[in-house]
Parts: structure tokens; sequence; C-alpha cells
């Protein structure tokens, strides 16, 4: 077994691998972030509110009336066209 490699790998084998325990590591800290990020909007339920669920709630919580209500769908309808 001895000299199995000869003279060794070589630089261009320690550059790769090298390069590759990098890539490795730079996935699972990548991988790690990504599932905290998720499960913490997932836990605060927050995701994308569009502005008709935000008047949505508003109408809901007796902030405006209905016919103001009515009349700014219409214009963010109207706006979205």
């Amino acid at each position: 077994m001895m000299g199995w490699y000869h003279d060794g790998i070589g630089w261009g084998g320690w550059l790769v691998m090298a390069l590759s325990m990098a890539a490795f590591w730079g996935l699972v800290v990548f991988a790690v972030v990504a599932i905290f990020r998720s499960s913490r909007v997932e836990r605060t339920g927050q995701g994308k509110e569009t502005t008709l669920d935000i008047l949505d709630q508003r109408f809901a919580r007796g902030e405006i009336d209905e016919i103001e209500y009515h009349a700014r769908v219409d214009v963010l309808r109207s706006a979205a066209h």
C-alpha cells in the first residue's frame, strides 16, 4: 500500500478537495438558514398580505364603514386593471 499515490495527489488534488469541502459546508449553512427562515414565517403566520386583505381586516374591526369599504375596493380593483 505504500506509494499508492506515487508522489501524492499534487496541488490540483488538494485544491479540488479544499473547494469541495468549502462548497459542502456552504450548502449545509444555506440549508440550515433556509429551514429556520421558513419555520419562522410559518410560526408567526405572517405571509404576504394584499391590500384587499388589509382592507377586509379594517372593515371587520369597524375602522371603516360599508360605504367607504366598497369605495376603496372599487378603487383598488380599478387600479389593478
